[in-house]
């Protein structure tokens, strides 16, 4: 039998497989190493746009606060104005009531009763004068008491004094609440 020698056939296909079989895993690891620069350039991508869009939101948020301190600057002039109004147009509405108070005040003073003081806080009067009795005095207070803009006058002090031999005044402090009217409400 005649013997044939297979040997290098064999090591020829060995080399050629191992030749293939290395170009495979290079073709692999180029492949692979593609895809993953291909994933990084995606992500880097994804990421720089994400980034813009934050900035972009950022800018925007900026925008955003500024106007918002614009208006809380315009709400805190509104208040400013709005107060001012309220007090103007309360000035307007008691313009009359002060012409009142005064016209009243005279024609509740009797004879013999002047006033030397007169002072208002919050709807309550305070009256300094002189009378010549304290008739007068208490004639002064039924005339503030009967009268529609006035309640519940209060005697607080009656002195006598002697102005000169013969005349003797009475020097006296009271206090009276304003109230409303209805001749004022309707005015208003």
């Amino acid at each position: 039998m005649a013997r044939i020698n297979l040997l290098p056939w064999r090591e020829e296909l060995r080399e050629e497989r191992r030749k293939r079989f290395l170009l495979a895993l290079v073709g692999a690891l180029v492949g692979a190493v593609g895809v993953t620069l291909i994933a990084l350039q995606y992500i880097n991508s994804a990421v720089d746009h994400q980034l813009a869009r934050n900035a972009h939101i950022s800018e925007q948020i900026a925008v955003l606060d500024e106007r918002i301190k614009q208006i809380s600057d315009l709400k805190a002039r509104r208040q400013q104005l709005l107060e001012r109004m309220r007090i103007i147009q309360d000035l307007q509405g008691n313009r009359p009531v002060s012409g009142r108070i005064f016209d009243q005040l005279v024609r509740t003073l009797p004879d013999g009763v002047y006033f030397t003081e007169v002072k208002m806080e919050d709807r309550t009067l305070y009256i300094k004068g002189v009378a010549e009795s304290n008739n007068r005095v208490s004639d002064l207070m039924r005339n503030l008491d009967s009268s529609d803009l006035f309640d519940a006058p209060s005697l607080t002090e009656v002195k006598a004094t002697t102005a000169g031999q013969l005349d003797q005044a009475n020097v006296f402090q009271l206090t009276v609440r304003q109230t409303r009217a209805a001749g004022m409400e309707d005015e208003q």
